[in-house]
C-alpha cells in the first residue's frame, strides 16, 4: 500500500493485476482518449504490470498507481514527476463498471493531498482531449484551473484533436 482512502488503496501494481488491466484497457470507450488501442492483450498487460511494479514513485519519470477496491484493480493513475521533484503531471483511467461512483475523484484527490502536503510539490498539471468531458469535469471538481486550449494540437488515433490544459498549485490546496 502506498496511500489509502475510506474506500480505496493506491498501491504498486502486482502480477495478478494483469487480467483486470487488460480487461478495462480493452474497452473501446476507455481506450479512446488514451495512448493505447483496444483490444489490449493480456501479454501487453503483463509487460505493463512488470514495468509499473518496477517503478519508483519518488524518482523523476512516470509511476503508475494501481487503484484497488477491496482487492480488485479498478483503475490506475499515472504520475510523471519532473526532474526538480516539485512538479508533476497526472492522468487517470477507471474501469467502466466503477465510473460515476466517485472513485476517480477519491483516488486522484488522495494522490493530490499526498503530493501537496507530504511531498510539498509546487504544481500538478493534467491535460485531456477536449472531447473527454468526464475527465475535464473531474479535474475541475478537484480544483484544477483550466489554463488553456490547444486547438488541433495532437495527431491522435488518425485525427487532429484539441487539448485542454489544467493546473493545480500547492498554495491553493485545499482552500478551494
Amino acid at each position: 500500500m502506498i496511500l489509502s482512502t475510506e474506500r480505496l488503496v493506491l498501491r504498486r501494481f502486482r502480477y495478478d493485476d494483469a487480467a483486470a488491466l487488460a480487461a478495462y484497457r480493452s474497452v473501446p470507450e476507455v481506450a479512446r482518449y488514451q495512448s493505447w488501442d483496444a483490444p489490449y492483450s493480456l501479454e501487453q498487460a503483463i509487460e505493463a504490470v512488470r514495468s509499473y511494479a518496477a517503478g519508483d514513485p519518488e524518482q523523476p519519470g512516470w509511476f503508475q498507481y494501481a487503484i484497488d477496491l477491496d482487492g480488485v484493480l479498478i483503475g490506475d493513475i499515472g504520475l510523471n514527476l519532473a526532474e526538480n521533484l516539485r512538479q508533476a503531471e497526472l492522468g487517470f483511467t477507471l474501469a467502466p463498471a466503477y465510473q460515476g461512483q466517485g472513485y476517480a475523484s477519491e483516488a486522484v484527490g488522495a494522490l493530490l493531498d499526498h503530493l501537496f502536503t507530504e511531498r510539498n510539490l509546487h504544481r500538478v498539471s493534467a491535460e485531456c482531449d477536449a472531447r473527454n468531458v468526464a475527465s475535464a469535469r473531474l479535474l475541475e471538481r478537484l480544483g484544477f484551473q483550466r489554463e488553456g486550449l490547444r486547438r488541433a494540437a495532437s495527431w491522435w488515433k488518425g485525427e487532429w484533436t484539441d487539448d485542454l490544459l489544467f493546473g493545480r498549485l500547492h498554495p491553493d490546496w485545499p482552500t478551494e
